[in-house]
């Protein structure tokens, strides 16, 4: 692949992005052992029997004082000694090193920073009551790295040569462009174990262990031009659902009181060097932060987020400060003078006074707009992004509701048999491929067949025709951040909802589908007003949406209407309330016992965030299950017949809710360039 860079002279790209040579994980053949297989299993959240209530504070530190066990309280953990470490290694500790275990204070959660021994709260009950009130050595309870896991690492990690030993060269010179460490050192660069791939062309970041006596894992960066700019690409081994790694922390003294964390590992080379502060850099970026680290930034009475330069940094850096401890945390705003820190570092910017202009991330109210100003200000100036992730398959719905924003409650509704699981199922879809993270819980059918149904929207073609395909299909949607509740049929709305906080807080859970609100009325609400008890839920579901900052969307069955009516707002079962709590009113409207198959469109009725409400048509692809992308033959044929004439409907203005014409289908086209052109036939 050639490329122009600014300078103004060709040069060649080493990135092994595309091809037939290209093996599992975007890595050369030569570094890739063996044919694609599935090796990382998703983990699902657990059914829960009876309502039963998450471990508390309280409890935790009650149980600790019962059993005479001595504890430190702290920003996100409890400290306490480790029943995991031997009774000899126990004498030599003393003071704060003697109190090695963190417990975790939401989810009960431990770890041993001395044997790495960690479980959950039933864990560690069972190994303190089990051990008969002496300690013994403990048993390394977490999962330890697959061999091919850990051959593939080493053997990665042997052929890249470090940065700073590359020979001065056309290819250094690149390799340093590309990745925007031309004003970075190599001392900085020695600091924190930066290797390069020359095969690959990719930057090499190293996980490893505690204390730095182990290599646990790999972060490898390979960088694309696309246009102006250059498009980062992550791969980690092992997968990231496992890849638990803070970047920099065997740089980290005990001494250290205060950190910056970023999203990239770039960024913290350039805050390192620029400022002299401890920098870490999170695994996943803005996607999560993995209560698995919170322990790990314990000790730093100060931690500052500084994570990007656009809107949807500043929202995960406002999330995260609520697993950290807001008191604790400052957050750098997004803005033109505040760029990244590499940006900032490229641009002569002064790093130490971006720093000092952090906001506390903790207030007791606001008393004024003055604290709301530069918010203001952040999303008058950037309004795409303040109008949330846009669909990449639906171009229609993101001209009536501009995008998928956090905190919203979402209801969805449609006839009987009108496709609504599988239409909700490719939306979500559509935003978890984008990085959105998703929790669905599926109460009327199987998650198995949810799961098959979603992969071939993903896959966007029957995977039984092709099963030599399946694995590959299967690994690339295994890697996207999507999780399933384990529940079916009829559930109590506080099992729920615990379920929902419990995924927000491990997962940091984005958006969560409930299929459907009539299943959320448990047996112990058949006493009572059946009105009544869905009010109550939706004000729970809205509650939740507001509290957590994730978009809910809940599917709702209609009243039953009349075949030649269509639906509307008013249609949704129940009292008014929750089309009143709702942000927004989607309605699958189903024609086809009217007019034949086929017609379906979608209808936005209520749009809280700019009022813009409108339908657009949809066409199911059987093959496919999708409805963003319609059968070839359907669309031709109709296409063919107003061409010649031989269809002379003419859209009625004097119907409400007409079903729209073929001539809004085919205008999408000039919106959407990536969709196939159905206005001309196929020869």
């Amino acid at each position: 692949m050639w490329v122009l860079l600014r300078s103004g002279y060709p040069l060649r790209i080493l990135l092994p992005l595309r091809g037939a040579w290209m093996g599992r994980r975007g890595l050369p053949r030569s570094l890739a052992p063996g044919p694609p297989r599935r090796r990382y299993r998703k983990e699902a959240l657990p059914a829960l029997e009876a309502p039963v209530l998450p471990v508390t504070t309280t409890e935790i530190r009650q149980y600790l004082r019962a059993r005479g066990i001595p504890f430190q309280d702290g920003h996100s953990c409890l400290r306490a000694p480790s029943p995991f470490v031997g009774a000899s290694k126990l004498k030599h500790q003393t003071g704060a090193a003697s109190f090695s275990l963190f417990i975790d204070k939401t989810t009960g959660r431990f770890l041993c920073m001395t044997t790495l021994a960690e479980g959950s709260w039933e864990d560690f009950q069972a190994s303190v009551e089990g051990q008969g009130g002496g300690a013994r050595e403990g048993v390394l309870l977490s999962e330890a790295p697959e061999a091919e896991d850990s051959e593939e690492v080493r053997r990665i990690w042997d052929r890249a040569i470090p940065l700073w030993e590359l020979p001065e060269s056309e290819e250094a010179q690149l390799a340093r462009m590309m990745f925007g460490l031309t004003k970075v050192t190599d001392d900085t660069l020695k600091r924190f174990s930066v290797r390069y791939l020359r095969p690959a062309c990719r930057l090499v970041f190293p996980w490893f262990s505690p204390g730095g006596l182990g290599l646990r894992g790999l972060k490898l960066l390979g960088a694309e031009t696309q246009g102006d700019g250059v498009q980062y690409m992550e791969t980690t081994i092992p997968r990231p659902g496992a890849y638990h790694n803070l970047f920099g922390l065997p740089l980290i003294s005990r001494r250290d009181v205060e950190v910056v964390l970023t999203s990239r590992e770039l960024d913290s080379l350039a805050l390192n060097q620029s400022t002299g502060l401890p920098t870490l850099a999170l695994p996943r970026g803005t996607a999560c932060l993995p209560p698995a680290l919170l322990p790990y930034l314990e000790q730093f009475r100060r931690v500052v987020l500084w994570l990007g330069n656009d809107l949807r940094s500043w929202e995960a850096a406002k999330l995260f400060a609520r697993k950290l401890n807001p008191k604790r945390c400052s957050l750098v705003r997004p803005g033109d003078k505040q760029p990244s820190p590499l940006e900032a570092l490229n641009q002569g910017l002064n790093l130490s006074r971006i720093l000092r202009t952090a906001l506390p991330a903790w207030h007791k109210s606001i008393v004024s707009f003055r604290q709301l100003r530069e918010e203001v200000l952040g999303e008058l100036s950037n309004v795409e992004q303040a109008a949330g992730v846009r669909w990449s398959r639906f171009p229609d719905l993101n001209r009536l509701l501009k995008g998928h924003r956090k905190g919203e409650l979402t209801v969805f509704t449609g006839p009987t048999g009108s496709g609504k699981t599988t239409f909700i199922s490719e939306y979500a879809l559509d935003l978890c491929t984008q990085g959105v993270n998703t929790l669905w819980g599926s109460f009327e059918i199987s998650n198995v067949r949810l799961a098959r149904v979603m992969l071939t929207q993903f896959a966007v073609g029957r995977l039984e025709e092709q099963l030599d395909k399946y694995d590959e299909w299967a690994d690339r949607f295994e890697d996207l951040p999507l999780y399933f509740m384990t529940f079916h049929g009829q559930q109590s709305i506080r099992t729920v909802i615990d379920t929902m906080q419990h995924a927000v807080y491990v997962y940091d859970i984005c958006h969560v589908v409930i299929d459907n609100l009539q299943f959320m009325m448990g047996h112990e609400q058949l006493s009572t007003d059946r009105i009544a008890a869905q009010d109550y839920i939706v004000g729970a579901f809205r509650k939740f949406a507001t509290d957590s900052s994730c978009h809910v969307t809940l599917v709702i069955h209609p009243r039953k209407e009349d075949d030649d009516k269509e639906l509307q707002t008013a249609s949704i079962f129940g009292s008014a309330k929750a089309s009143q709590e709702a942000d927004n009113v989607l309605i699958l409207q189903d024609r086809k016992l009217v007019t034949g198959p086929g017609k379906r469109y979608l209808q936005v009725s209520k749009n809280r965030f700019d009022g813009d409400v409108g339908v657009f048509p949809l066409e199911f692809n059987k093959s496919s299950l999708t409805f963003s992308i319609p059968p070839k033959s359907k669309a031709r044929l109709k296409k063919i017949k107003d061409d010649n004439g031989l269809v002379a409907k003419k859209p009625s203005s004097g119907k409400k809710g007409a079903m729209p014409q073929i001539s809004e289908t085919c205008s999408n086209q000039a919106r959407n360039p990536n969709q196939p052109d159905l206005s001309k036939p196929s020869r």
